[in-house]
This record gives structure tokens, sequence and C-alpha cells, in this order.
């Protein structure tokens, strides 16, 4: 859930503006997302309609809170930025991981798994953008960014809105 990143982050973050200063090492914020993001309603996010029943998608869902991640860093590196921070905000996608994290899923998900396992990446294979995007000199200074398998890559049409994202920022500070 989006909440809790974004939570989490404010949490940090003057603890990581601050270090950032004093050691004049650049902090980095890495938000886990999703290709699901693609997946999501309409509108992007239904900031009205969070806990409604009705017309309730588990899938448009989980789309939602990805695309939250996305528009999450967007917003905070447009802000880190504005600030002067040496601090950047990225958001990645790792991919298909194998985990035992479908090992409760219904048995049509454990045989669709089977038939498109060379998808998969395993838990090293699924880290690796993370790190690199966390780690990698080359990135030094790139912020409000999206990477897929190392590489940096055009997001949604939603992702990219930056009403979308101050929106986001505004509704989650509420809560």
């Amino acid at each position: 859930m989006h909440s809790g990143h974004f939570s989490l982050t404010n949490l940090l973050l003057e603890k990581m503006k601050e270090t950032s200063r004093s050691t004049g090492i650049e902090g980095r914020i890495v938000n886990l997302s999703s290709i699901a993001h693609l997946h999501t309603y309409e509108e992007g996010i239904l900031f009205d309609k969070l806990n409604d029943r009705r017309g309730y998608s588990d899938k448009k869902a989980y789309g939602q809170s990805k695309l939250a991640n996305i528009l999450h860093a967007n917003e905070l590196s447009r802000r880190l930025k504005e600030e002067g921070a040496n601090i950047t905000a990225n958001s990645v996608h790792p991919g298909l991981i194998m985990t035992n994290l479908m090992r409760h899923s219904f048995l049509l998900m454990r045989i669709l798994k089977v038939f498109t396992c060379i998808f998969w990446k395993n838990v090293p294979q699924g880290a690796a953008t993370t790190c690199y995007v966390a780690l990698h000199p080359t990135l030094k200074g790139v912020t409000g960014k999206y990477f897929l398998d190392c590489n940096e890559e055009k997001p949604s049409a939603l992702a990219r809105e930056e009403t979308l994202a101050k929106k986001l920022w505004d509704f989650s500070e509420n809560l």
C-alpha cells in the first residue's frame, strides 16, 4: 500500500537530508513499483472511492498502488530538486520473481507459473534493478525516473502526470 511507503519515507527524510548535507554523499530513495501500474483504473487513482466495494477490482487496485509508488517517487524527486537536496528518488519494476509468495495461491496460478517460468527471475536477478538504482555510480544525480531490467524505461502516461502526482501527495499528507 502506498501510504506505508509515503509515511516511512517522510519519517526518514529529514535524517537523510541531514546525513547527505554532513557527508556530501548523495542519498537515494528507491520505490518498488511494478509494470502492473499500466493496469489500473481509468482515472489512475480513485481518490473518492478507495474503500468502495462497488467497481472494485483486486488487479486494478494493485495497479493503482504501484502507480501511486511511481507518482510518489516523481513528486518527491521534484520537491527534493526544488529544495536543492542531494537526494534522488526513483522507482523500479523488479520483474516477476520466483519466491514463495504464491505458495498459498490458487491451483490455476500455480499451473500458470509452470507455463510462464521462463519469464520469472530468481531472487538475485529480481534484486538487481533495485541495487543498480540504489548504488550504481553512473546514476549519480538521476532522479524522477522509472527503471526495468537495469534500464530507464518510460512509464505509463498516468505515471508521468505531474498534476496527479501533486494531488496524490496532498491526499497522502491529509491521511
